[in-house]
């Protein structure tokens, strides 16, 4: 059976409306999976004629009461917010979305979810201080042990940390850290297919610290007891490496996915090698559940203008599809 797809609207101000409502006009969408739209009717409305949908919108209040039929786009409407610019409406919409999303994936009336991109401005006016929606999902499943996952087609990357400053990020990691990320860098990929995944890790320093030349020996005293243990358990990982080279390498092929240990380190190889088909996947939530993104902002200064692109819209649904548990 095809899958269902809880889809968020994100924050309805920006692109996330118009970049759905693209890629459910692909008709191949509905051929792989059932998607159901978590977020307001109203929106999607308003969006249908900017963007040239000709087929119809299906409000519903319940998963039971979609169509899943092209040409007719089920909403479960939670009926909250405006359209257009940064709000405090819109930020909490964003997060009742999101709430909704995990409510029904926990109780199996959705196989993965799939979320348009909130703005944090308008989150934190709503009421939720939160950095992005890795942290809400982890929160809302009592999870602990999480990590966010950017995926091209050339090139998939898993961070130790992701949202804070870059001093407090290098002070965050830790082995047992370390040793989680790969576990769950080996466990994803392997459920995904992958036999034996090839996995890299980044050096905090340039150079990987050159054997103490760089840094405080941070690689020594932070990754390696981390590395080694998942190796001493059979896991095929390597590292630390120079992620001025590591990244080509594992463009080109070399490895499955790369470890980073911080934000951009991980963030800028994937946007310059692919952000249009860029995928965000946050791996290790509680319950199994499958969240996949887009991989870029609300965009408000194209946003209701017909010009956001809805590829990684539909690259990130794909990803929702091979992830979501086969029935």
């Amino acid at each position: 059976m095809r899958p269902i797809i809880g889809i968020t609207m994100g924050d309805a101000a920006g692109i996330g409306p118009e970049i759905i409502v693209k890629a459910l006009g692909h008709e191949e969408v509905y051929e792989q999976c059932r998607p159901l739209i978590i977020g307001d009717a109203k929106i999607i409305e308003k969006v249908k004629p900017i963007v040239g949908y000709a087929g119809i919108v299906h409000s519903i209040k319940d998963p039971s009461e979609a169509k899943y039929e092209f040409g007719s786009i089920d909403v479960l409407d939670l009926d909250i917010l405006p359209f257009g610019e940064v709000s405090a409406l819109a930020g909490d919409g964003a997060f009742q979305y999101l709430a909704k999303a995990i409510d029904l994936a926990k109780e199996k009336k959705i196989d993965s979810i799939c979320t348009a991109p909130l703005n944090k401005e308008a989150l934190h006016k709503g009421g939720h201080m939160y950095p992005g929606h890795t942290e809400i999902l982890a929160d809302l499943t009592d999870t602990e042990d999480f990590s966010m996952m950017l995926t091209t087609p050339n090139l998939k990357v898993i961070h130790l940390t992701t949202h804070m400053g870059l001093i407090e990020a290098i002070e965050s990691i830790n082995p047992e850290r370390t040793y989680k990320v790969i576990k769950l860098a080996h466990e994803t990929l392997t459920k995904a297919g992958f036999k034996n995944p090839s996995i890299a890790v980044c050096g905090i320093n340039p150079h990987a610290g050159e054997n103490g030349l760089f840094g405080n020996g941070e690689e020594e005293e932070k990754l390696m007891p981390g590395i080694e243990r998942a190796q001493n358990e059979g896991v095929n990982v390597t590292g630390p490496l120079p992620a001025d080279t590591l990244f080509f390498r594992a463009g080109r092929g070399d490895f499955d996915i790369v470890i980073a240990c911080y934000h951009d380190q991980g963030h800028a190889p994937i946007k310059v090698m692919g952000i249009e088909a860029g995928v965000n996947i946050t791996v290790g939530l509680k319950g199994g559940i499958i969240r996949t993104s887009v991989d870029h902002g609300t965009a408000f200064d194209i946003a209701g203008k017909n010009i956001a692109d809805e590829k990684s819209m539909l690259a990130a649904i794909q990803s929702a599809i091979e992830l979501a548990p086969k029935k």
